[in-house]
């Protein structure tokens, strides 16, 4: 298992990079609309869609969405580490994993339950109000591509946990 991880480890990178990627034009695309939104109200020639609104903050959850992913391959997220110095480095070492494990199954859940979002009535029929060819699938969309790619970065961190937690070196784990 831990020779499988160690062989996948550039289609993960890949991944990061490609999330990373998408944030950075979702981030670009965020700013010039925004931009042109504002300067479309108070300069004539500038135009000021409708749908500026709704397409930033749809833009800006599949950001906060995605980097959330980013974070758990980076061990960046917000966890508690206030008593990891006063508790043995071993039960500090399972506590983590038991958090992985925890958001592994968040994952799971934001997964199954954002593809049944997606295929509801409300999501598959329903459109944005400034921008009636579009539906809102687009809008409920980052549930489950978040959830895909917590599961598939948890497991990675899972994966690496284990091998912390019982001193397996890539070497042996090669072996």
């Amino acid at each position: 298992m831990f020779k499988l991880l160690h062989g996948l480890r550039p289609l993960y990178n890949f991944t990061d990079k490609f999330i990373m990627f998408i944030c950075k034009l979702l981030l670009v695309a965020d700013v010039v609309i925004t931009s042109m939104s504002v300067a479309g109200r108070y300069v004539e020639w500038i135009p000021d869609p409708a749908w500026s609104e709704q397409m930033v903050l749809t833009f800006m959850c599949y950001m906060a969405m995605l980097s959330a992913t980013l974070a758990i391959r980076k061990r960046a997220h917000i966890r508690m580490t206030s008593f990891d110095a006063y508790l043995p480095d071993g039960l500090v070492k399972f506590l983590d994993l038991l958090a992985d494990i925890a958001v592994f199954a968040l994952g799971g859940v934001m997964l199954y339950y954002g593809i049944k979002v997606c295929q509801s009535p409300l999501a598959r029929f329903g459109k944005y109000e400034s921008l009636p060819q579009l539906s809102r699938v687009w809008m409920y969309l980052p549930i489950p591509v978040a959830g895909a790619g917590m599961v598939i970065f948890e497991l990675e961190q899972i994966i690496l946990r284990l091998e912390d937690l019982f001193g397996i070196k890539v070497e042996e784990a090669a072996a």
